[in-house]
Parts: structure tokens; sequence; C-alpha cells
């Protein structure tokens, strides 16, 4: 299994519109891999990661599923996630 940069894949991703976004999203700790925080950009995630990143107005839970080799199109950008945002709120109080 090879890994990509936290910052880096959530531009990939298309989560962020650029990488200096990414990395001061995390850099003010709003990502965790795992469900531990992270505020290092440069954390390498792999295949298999579940992040949970608290955007402005939501809170997006993704497995990464590829680190990617470029930022792609849309379509492209999808195939590296699973979105699991919808099962995290279907969780009985």
């Amino acid at each position: 299994m090879h890994g990509q940069r936290l910052d880096k894949w959530l531009w990939f991703a298309r989560i962020l519109k650029s990488r200096t976004l990414a990395a001061r999203l995390v850099g003010e700790g709003h990502v965790r891999i795992n469900g531990h925080k992270t505020d290092q950009p440069a954390k390498i995630i792999s295949p298999g990661d579940v992040l949970t990143i608290a955007l402005e107005r939501q809170v997006l839970v993704l497995k990464v599923l590829d680190p990617g080799t470029r930022r792609g199109p849309y379509v492209e950008a999808h195939l590296l996630y699973e979105d699991l945002t919808a099962r995290a709120g279907d969780i009985p109080q």
C-alpha cells in the first residue's frame, strides 16, 4: 500500500479548492484520521483510513479508497473516497 500527504489528498479529492486551504484546515485541527485529531498537513494517509473533516457548514466522514495521482475532474476525484457521512447520521441516539 502507498500513501499520500493529507493536504494533497484533500485537494486531489476536491474537498477543498486549494492545497493551501487544505493545509490551513488541517493545521487548525479540523481533521481527524481514524478518530485521532491531527494538525499536520504532511501526515501520510493510506487506503482504509477514515477522515472526519469539520468544514464551515458541515462535517464529512470519508473513507480513503485511493491516494490518487492528480487533481482530476469531479468524477475521478469521487473515486478516491467513500462518503460515510450519511451513515454516521443514521446511528440511533
